[in-house]
């Protein structure tokens, strides 16, 4: 088996000299923590988004945890969300007290359906969390239309999504509240890290107070020049902040956000058309009523066992990887909540022949041909 000359890894952060430059500034001044670079990037997200209100976080996983927590959703209420995600989606229900209630997701999108989501809500019922699956945005209309009646609170994991627009709207307000990462794997990055918008302005102020211990004041308010020492605890809350080093790469990123979402868009389309040709994978769409971000490029692979089409490609030269492994197979939620394969059939199918393929703006042109130039191989040899 004939690898390719050049390994092509499965993601690779756009990072060039202006987010080089606007990091030494932060280093140089001397204010490495929360302040005044992340005052600013919470201030340019939230017009960018179109939110009213911006909070910087540690990660997407503090942003849905603090949300939860600053709406005081608890011990003995139920969450409904999509077992077709990563970890923390469920897990920061877990954190809470609550009990994550998994609903199946689309045939297509492969995000949460509405349809099975509106049926599972109880009477333990508090928020439903709908996951903007590789970019796509959920259906969001029919999610709200059922979460107004039933009085609950929506948090969008957007985790994938930053960028994206649903019926010309952007991801990020078309619920309660939302969660963005900045993972270094994302569509723009700051390392680690994540924002939480929201409408409402309660809500924020408490989850700043709870991004760090509950205190009255954070570390600016305290130590600037302007500042004073004295500080009172509210409440028990966190250690999650972002610091100013991750916004200054954040703020450079955001500038570059469109550009990067174009070239994905660009590069999933070549791979569309070139994959067309070669057959044995249902690939990926974009309903008429989105403009999905791309954050990740997943196909179905029709002709041969997904596993080991990973594995070929792999000595091929080429990382692909695998969004999701379905939460209700994992052993925690299967052992605490005895799900079992067959319980959501339809996720069960897409994560046994789902593979994410390389899809980045370095990538360029040549790399999705060379990509492409893998799986003719792979599939060759099961002719």
């Amino acid at each position: 088996m004939k690898a390719l000359k050049q390994y092509i890894p499965f993601c690779r952060a756009s990072i060039g000299k202006r987010e080089l430059a606007a990091v030494a500034r932060v280093l140089r001044s001397g204010w490495l923590t929360t302040g005044p670079r992340t005052a600013e990037f919470e201030e340019k997200f939230r017009r960018y988004v179109g939110a009213n209100h911006a909070v910087a976080l540690s990660s997407c996983t503090a942003a849905l945890h603090i949300a939860l927590a600053a709406k005081n959703i608890g011990r003995g209420e139920e969450v409904i969300t999509t077992p077709f995600t990563f970890a923390s989606t469920a897990n920061v229900v877990e954190h809470v007290g609550a009990k994550p209630m998994f609903c199946d997701i689309e045939e297509d999108t492969f995000n949460i359906d509405a349809a099975l989501a509106k049926e599972a809500v109880s009477e333990k019922t508090r928020a439903v969390i709908p996951v903007h699956y590789a970019g796509h945005p959920c259906d969001m209309n029919a999610v709200n239309a059922f979460a107004k009646r039933d009085g609950l609170f929506v948090l969008e994991d957007a985790a994938h999504a930053v960028g994206a627009k649903y019926e010309n709207k952007n991801v990020g307000i078309l619920g309660d509240a939302a969660a963005f990462s900045f993972y270094a794997t994302k569509n723009m990055t700051t390392g680690e890290g994540g924002m939480l918008t929201c409408a409402d302005g309660a809500l924020a102020e408490r989850a700043k107070r709870l991004r760090l211990h509950g205190l009255s004041k954070d570390a600016l308010k305290r130590y600037d020049k302007k500042g004073s020492w004295y500080y009172d605890l509210t409440e028990a809350g966190f250690k999650c902040n972002m610091t100013d080093v991750q916004a200054a790469l954040g703020l450079v990123q955001l500038e570059r956000l469109r550009q990067f979402n174009r070239e994905r868009a660009r590069l999933a389309a070549l791979y569309s058309e070139l994959l067309g040709d070669v057959g044995g994978f249902t690939l990926p769409v974009e309903r008429k009523n989105v403009e999905r971000v791309w954050h990740l490029y997943p196909v179905l692979v029709e002709f041969m066992e997904r596993g080991r089409f990973v594995e070929e490609m792999a000595a091929e030269g080429v990382a692909c990887s695998v969004h999701f492994i379905p939460l209700h197979l994992q052993p925690f939620y299967a052992k605490k909540y005895g799900y079992r394969r067959g319980d959501f059939p339809v996720a069960e199918r897409v994560y046994d022949r789902v593979a994410s393929l390389p899809l980045y703006p370095t990538l360029g042109e040549a790399g999705v041909r060379k990509v492409v130039g893998a799986i003719k191989r792979v599939k060759r040899r099961r002719a």
